[in-house]
């Protein structure tokens, strides 16, 4: 950084860490430990601006790596568009095998930061659900559980948490949320901004 960017307060954008993905399993542990949440096994990246020809190869690239083990009783990835125009990659593994579904998550952010695709990747989640439901809850939002997310934000290089209520309004659980970050504080780098910790409504894998 030179001088005048100290001068007007500019810095360099956080490279991005993709390793940080790999202390996920162990962060796994702490968060059941903590608040009782447990992984689902579902997770996913989210991309923008792929658009045509690039995103036909894309797509057969990331279902040629992700896909290789489908005749052995893996299950293929999915792709998606939400309302917003963005595409999201889902991947599924056994619920107790997070340590693998990390290693997909992480493989293809790297096929996508090494395709020159980096500036379009937003960012990846790991879902968890809590099977006890909401404390007090009812019905079937008890039988339901409540949802949760890790989020890793690709350019920044950290993760938060989502924590979306039970129901149909959009709305979050942020003293869940705020504990989910003291818990996890030790395990991961989670995102001192809490602007940036932005919604993700509807997330395949949430």
């Amino acid at each position: 950084m030179g001088l005048l960017d100290a001068i007007l307060g500019r810095s360099k954008p956080v490279r991005p860490d993709l390793d940080q993905l790999f202390a996920v399993p162990s962060a796994a542990l702490t968060l059941q430990a903590a608040t009782g949440f447990t992984p689902t096994g579902l997770g996913s990246v989210c991309f923008a601006g792929v658009e045509g020809g690039g995103f036909a190869r894309l797509q057969e690239d990331v279902r040629e790596l992700l896909d290789a083990d489908t005749e052995r009783g893996g299950i293929p990835v999915e792709f998606s568009r939400d309302p917003y125009g963005y595409t999201w990659l889902l991947a599924s593994h056994p619920a107790d095998d997070t340590a693998s579904l990390v290693n997909d998550l992480h493989a293809v952010n790297t096929l996508l930061q090494e395709g020159g695709f980096g500036p379009h990747l937003l960012c990846s989640l790991i879902g968890f659900r809590d099977a006890e439901g909401a404390d007090g809850a009812d019905g079937a939002d008890a039988a339901e559980g409540r949802s949760l997310a890790l989020v890793y934000l690709y350019k920044r290089g950290t993760f938060y948490p989502f924590a979306p209520l039970p129901g149909d309004a959009e709305k979050r659980d942020n003293q869940l949320e705020l504990q989910v970050r003291g818990a996890l504080g030790d395990d991961l780098r989670v995102e001192k901004d809490l602007s940036r910790w932005f919604p993700v409504w509807g997330a395949p894998g949430l």
